[in-house]
């Protein structure tokens, strides 16, 4: 029998208990999606990702260019041969970013979810914008997003489905 894997820390957590600071984020290929606050659309596209990002507290640049690398840049879109291997880079589509704090919950034990694993809101809201706007200078094409902190109805089109799980 197969002992677990040891977890890993970070020292700069601040505490034993606690893994390593990473980003993380559910991305969705899509044949469109939307954000719509008060029943004005703030962020829409057509093909490409919709990328649903949870920040934890201790994200920093090191997390930020690791995301937004990965989000540009992992091969989720088909060739001509129908295999998944070129990028939102290669193909220039669209890329929705929408901050979602409950997707970097602590869900681990219990029937309610804890919001001690994200990061406060002011810290949040700092390392999203460093997020969006690496991810506008890196990929040119159409980067949007919602509005932080509001009260968003995302629409998609979900494309496959493809869906993954990015941890930064």
């Amino acid at each position: 029998m197969r002992r677990p894997a040891a977890p890993v820390y970070d020292a700069a957590s601040h505490s034993p208990s606690r893994p390593a600071a990473r980003m993380l984020a559910l991305i969705q290929r899509v044949t469109h999606a939307s954000v719509v606050v008060d029943g004005e659309t703030v962020g829409a596209i057509g093909p490409g990702l919709l990328a649903l990002v949870g920040v934890e507290p201790g994200d920093g640049a090191a997390q930020i260019a690791k995301l937004g690398d990965r989000l540009l840049r992992y091969r989720v879109f088909s060739d001509e041969a129908g295999k998944m291997n070129l990028s939102l880079a290669d193909t220039g589509g669209g890329l929705l970013l929408v901050s979602q704090f409950t997707l970097a919950a602590d869900t681990r034990s219990g029937l309610r979810p804890s919001f001690s694993t994200a990061a406060p809101p002011e810290e949040a809201e700092r390392i999203f914008g460093q997020l969006l706007d690496y991810c506008r200078q890196q990929h040119r094409s159409h980067v949007e997003t919602g509005r932080f902190g509001a009260d968003m109805k995302v629409s998609l089109l979900n494309d496959g489905p493809v869906t993954f799980l990015l941890r930064a």
